[in-house]
């Protein structure tokens, strides 16, 4: 093949790409589209969210963050319903007395109990070095959100997102001692 035929079908592919190229922006002018300020659909009937005053805004962050005490929700707590939402965690705890441990260990007498403290249990390093006792607020606060809560722990359950939930429960593994913590 001679050098002309070469220049043939380089030439070729040139006006190709430049035909290409040229269609593809004389399109863009001929059809311009106007983006929208907000990248998103309109419906009919429904309130913008971003068109909420600062104000309410303050206001649905502070009705969020106020929570009721958990004393508070302990005494209108039902142990029955307490037994029906354990059931979420009776696959990796038990609360018989001498029970075995599980994936997780067993829970009999842990309110007020020292948090990492059951000597036949391997804790992760976030539970064994974490100060403090098993007392009401802290068990909310980690039944809630155990991840959270105690950041770099290995339990798996993405937490009881009603606090009357976590009521509940609480009152239940209260239940399972032979001297049960006080509710004060």
């Amino acid at each position: 093949m001679d050098s002309f035929e070469i220049n043939k079908i380089v030439a070729c592919i040139l006006i190709v790409a430049l035909v290409f190229i040229g269609l593809a922006n004389f399109s863009e002018i001929l059809y311009e589209v106007e983006k929208p300020e907000i990248a998103h659909y309109q419906i009919e009937g429904v309130e913008d969210s971003s068109a909420l005053s600062s104000e309410a805004h303050a206001e649905e962050v502070a009705v969020a963050e106020v929570e009721e005490s958990i004393i508070d929700l302990l005494a209108a707590a039902d142990i029955s319903k307490g037994a029906k939402v354990f059931k979420k965690c009776s696959q990796c705890h038990v609360v018989e007395k001498d029970g075995a441990n599980k994936i997780g260990p067993a829970l009999w007498n842990i309110v007020n109990a020292k948090v990492g403290s059951k000597d036949d249990f391997k804790y992760s390093n976030a539970l064994a070095s974490y100060e403090g006792t098993w007392t009401y607020d802290e068990l909310n606060g980690f039944l809630k959100n155990p991840k959270k809560y105690i950041e770099g722990t290995k339990m798996a359950f993405a937490g009881l997102k009603k606090s009357s939930d976590r009521a509940n429960v609480i009152l239940y593994l209260r239940s399972f001692s032979d001297n049960p913590a006080p509710i004060e």
